[in-house]
């Protein structure tokens, strides 16, 4: 099955919209339900042309009841039930549709409830990453799902962000670049020491990580953490494998039979969107890879994915259909026929309400060829 990936603002009020996308060849499109602050071209939309999104917000009906201590707010430059709206318009052009589901990605309550960030080795908190070591961060998650799945309906569930966030993000306007941080410096500046992260780490590891990201000739999270380094990724995968198996659990006891798609990544130091996923997880139908990269990288994750799926379990392949990405049909074909070749037995496509007229046409052909 081909996901397309769409906003709920890129088909309310576009009666267009359902039958562009069942155009492009897909089965099923996966349609924000809770997402991310975001300035958004709309190419296609025959009212705007760019959207800007200033906080995260909840694209179905926000029930107060329905909630804890953390309350998602619905959003104004849409309809408070865009969700369904659109939902309904593109089942209507027969398409499936999959509640794409953001979780601890949120600015807007990370300000607000700053207990309950991430926060770096040095105390620095991280607004946009909402710590799941916090109770109230879990239930916030929990909760979200449990009303998706009732008041949504929807044909499968996307799981995003399910685990920490970490040091990367791209906000306001970013200004990181100049430290000279390497790629291990982000994964140290990612470790979590908020009041419930710290204790459950062996004693001397924020010093040892304070030192190791001032210290530019480190090279790998082993040789910064040393003989506590073991300890450490255990403590920050079971951190996303206990959110996961919750989600999923609820996920099952509300509606048994509705697909489950993680966005996961097979790094045990992983912390964004894709979070880690070194063991697998039996619980979920489809394991999803980041290939927004360099292909022969975004391959081996592939592969690494497809090592450790069930019996059953599908392998999808995150394709971007966005610059850099060239809006050329045989090099996307080339691309996708490379994922499948890795192990990818379905295409997440983003973004179908992003890209142009003729980026749209270039992925529709790229779908066909590929087959």
């Amino acid at each position: 099955m081909n996901v397309a990936y769409v906003y709920p603002w890129d088909v309310v009020g576009d009666p267009s919209a359902p039958e562009r996308l069942a155009a492009l060849g897909v089965e099923a499109v996966a349609l924000a339900a809770g997402y991310h602050s975001t300035r958004a071209a709309t190419p296609h939309h025959p009212s705007h042309r760019v959207l800007d999104v200033p906080h995260s917000a909840f694209y179905l009906p926000v029930r107060p009841e329905a909630w804890g201590r953390l309350v998602p707010a619905s959003p104004t430059w849409t309809a408070p039930d865009a969700y369904l709206r659109a939902r309904d318009a593109l089942k209507a052009a027969g398409l499936r549709v999959q509640a794409w589901t953001v979780l601890t990605h949120n600015s807007l309550l990370g300000a607000a409830h700053s207990e309950v960030v991430v926060r770096n080795a040095f105390g620095d908190p991280y607004p946009h990453a909402l710590c799941p070591a916090h109770a109230d961060v879990v239930e916030y998650c929990e909760r979200m799902v449990r009303e998706i799945l009732t008041v949504g309906a929807p044909d499968g569930l996307i799981l995003e962000a399910c685990g920490p966030m970490g040091f990367g993000h791209q906000s306001m306007h970013e200004k990181t670049a100049g430290a000279d941080w390497s790629s291990v410096h982000g994964d140290l500046l990612t470790l979590c020491f908020c009041t419930t992260c710290a204790d459950r780490y062996p004693p001397g590891t924020r010093d040892r990580v304070r030192a190791a990201i001032d210290d530019p000739a480190t090279a790998s999270m082993a040789e910064a953490l040393g003989p506590v380094t073991d300890e450490v990724q255990a403590v920050r995968v079971e951190l996303s494998a206990a959110l996961r198996r919750r989600l999923i659990a609820t996920a099952r006891e509300v509606a048994p039979t509705v697909p489950i798609t993680l966005h996961a990544n097979p790094d045990p130091w992983a912390a964004s969107s894709f979070a880690a996923l070194p063991e697998g997880e039996p619980g979920a139908d489809v394991l999803v890879g980041n290939c927004w990269g360099e292909p022969s990288s975004d391959s081996a994750r592939l592969t690494q994915l497809g090592d450790l799926r069930t019996p059953g379990q599908r392998v999808g392949a995150y394709v971007l259909a966005l610059p850099p990405r060239p809006a050329d049909p045989a090099a996307l074909a080339d691309l996708l026929r490379t994922y499948a070749k890795a192990g990818a037995a379905e295409f997440h496509l983003y973004h179908a309400g992003l890209a142009s007229p003729r980026r749209l046409a270039a992925l529709a052909e790229a779908l066909r060829l590929s087959r």
